[in-house]
């Protein structure tokens, strides 16, 4: 029978690994353990077994909104509410939390249900989110508050020291990934047409794809900004037209 000791007993190599990934090494195991756990992998185990990460993950998501909104706050002193909120908003969606757990691999550590599993479950935006703030969660009840401050600050470091303008930039690809995952359980591609200038001063020509379709093209100095821009310029005809 499944229980959090026997998950913690055959799973400490994969506990040490997602450690050494975030920094932090959690005295309380079962709550590190709780935090990875998905309600399809809960479900299929016997009825004594109620955890999951759902309650982690409302923790981590007051605890996100807090270190973000306040790191703005202090960076922008001039800025009224809603422009913070904007930027804020843009930081923390959905897609851009998941985006920030596949740069930890989270997706990895996860416990899932077999039919989620294979279904793709470990790349799903609205799973990987999630687990980043249960993992969060996590941290702020095994470490307390400035230890999840400290591994929000480091991982949203270099967003938060671009221009409001790339945050709110950031925030169309973000919004493209979250419409299409949504409504037809796909993302998009993107696709580096062309490359060109000297090193000092290439220019970057990307496409976004979709199904086989180009939706939009863009042109900038580096390649994300030109998958941004691309994204931006999607979502506009999206708003217009049925994929």
């Amino acid at each position: 029978m499944t229980t959090i000791e026997t998950l913690i007993n055959t799973n400490r190599e994969k506990l040490e690994n997602l450690e050494k990934r975030l920094g932090f090494t959690f005295n309380d195991k079962h709550i590190a353990i709780s935090s990875l756990i998905h309600r399809s992998f809960s479900a299929e185990q016997s009825k004594s077994f109620i955890h999951d990460n759902e309650k982690l993950e409302f923790l981590g998501d007051a605890v996100v909104d807090l270190v973000v909104g306040h790191e703005l706050y202090n960076r922008y002193p001039e800025m009224r509410e809603g422009e913070l909120s904007r930027l804020r908003a843009a930081l923390v969606n959905e897609a851009h939390l998941a985006t920030m757990a596949c740069t930890l691999e989270l997706g990895d550590f996860l416990f899932l249900g077999k039919g989620e599993d294979g279904s793709g479950g470990r790349e799903k935006p609205s799973i990987l989110s999630a687990a980043f703030e249960a993992v969060v969660g996590a941290m702020y009840l095994d470490g307390g508050f400035e230890a999840a401050r400290v591994f929000l600050q480091r991982e949203f470091q270099d967003w938060l020291q671009s221009t409001p303008e790339k945050m709110l930039l950031s925030d169309y690809k973000s919004r493209l990934q979250e419409i299409l995952q949504e409504r037809y359980n796909e993302t998009p591609e993107y696709i580096l047409e062309k490359e060109e200038g000297p090193d000092h001063d290439k220019l970057f020509t990307v496409s976004v794809r979709f199904r086989g379709v180009d939706l939009a093209t863009a042109i900038a100095r580096s390649k994300k900004e030109a998958e941004q821009r691309a994204a931006a310029s999607a979502l506009q005809e999206f708003e217009h037209q049925e994929l």
